[in-house]
């Protein structure tokens, strides 16, 4: 398996997963233009990809869906509140609705022979997801734009090899930024996104010997930095109860605007 964020932040998410038997994008934040030209940097033409995977409805995870999807027509995954989310958008009218393939929280589908389950989420959308995807016993999961974890979350991101996972903001830099107040409260709540600190609590939980990789994704361009971002988390992991340290695992920090490191695995 082959993974890759296109683009991470508030401007635009992408995540490629390559498969064996399928190619998926997760979220089509950026521009059809960006979104291809990171591909074809991977080696691949957006042809090749086999469906696309939406997380939920927000304009920074479906930008380039309009544009992709007339010219492409590829398969689009999607709860049933994301997809009418996504169909009150403005130009949504032009998306060919047979494309969506509506998906069911908790409930796996098959893309090939990929399975991929849909994680429920806490976000300020319709019906949020994050995606947890296998084949042939390699795991990974993308989660992003969640306010707050559970056991339940826990339980659904058990025995990864692979985690993209949000460290939205540092919540210092956050409290003291210019942001309005009505705006620091939505992110700060449990509706909103997860803090460096919290992102680190959270996968002191998901940690196991069998970790490839751990990418820190949806980084704020206001409140945060990718060194203070991956020093809370690394800091996070190593204070915490788990029996791992914060340099056990190799901790990347996806860009904003140009591709993350490649994992393989």
């Amino acid at each position: 398996m082959r993974m890759c964020s296109i683009g991470s932040g508030s401007s635009g998410n992408c995540v490629f997963a390559g498969a064996s038997s399928a190619n998926l994008l997760i979220d089509v934040g950026l521009s059809c233009k960006r979104t291809v030209q990171g591909l074809n940097t991977l080696g691949l033409d957006i042809s090749e990809i086999d469906a696309i995977l939406l997380t939920h409805e927000h304009s920074d995870h479906i930008a380039g869906l309009r544009v992709i999807s007339k010219k492409y027509g590829i398969p689009i995954y999607a709860t049933r509140g994301t997809m009418e989310g996504v169909m009150l958008t403005p130009g949504a009218d032009e998306i060919d609705r047979s494309l969506f393939r509506v998906v069911e929280p908790d409930t796996e589908f098959m893309i090939n022979d990929v399975r991929a389950v849909p994680v429920r989420i806490d976000h300020d959308t319709r019906e949020p997801v994050a995606f947890r995807i296998e084949e042939y016993g390699k795991k990974a999961a993308v989660i992003t734009d969640l306010g707050t974890w559970s056991e339940y979350t826990v339980d659904a991101m058990s025995g990864l090899n692979t985690i993209f996972v949000e460290a939205n903001h540092d919540l210092r830099m956050l409290e003291c930024g210019r942001y309005p107040y009505i705006l620091k409260k939505r992110i700060m709540s449990e509706k909103g996104h997860l803090s460096n600190d919290d992102s680190g609590a959270f996968l002191s939980r998901l940690l196991n010997d069998d970790i490839q990789a751990v990418m820190l994704a949806h980084l704020s361009k206001e409140n945060n930095l990718p060194e203070i971002a991956y020093e809370s988390v690394r800091s996070g992991i190593t204070l915490s109860d788990t029996k791992y340290e914060g340099d056990d695992f190799p901790i990347s920090v996806c860009p904003r605007d140009t591709l993350s490191r490649i994992v393989e695995w």
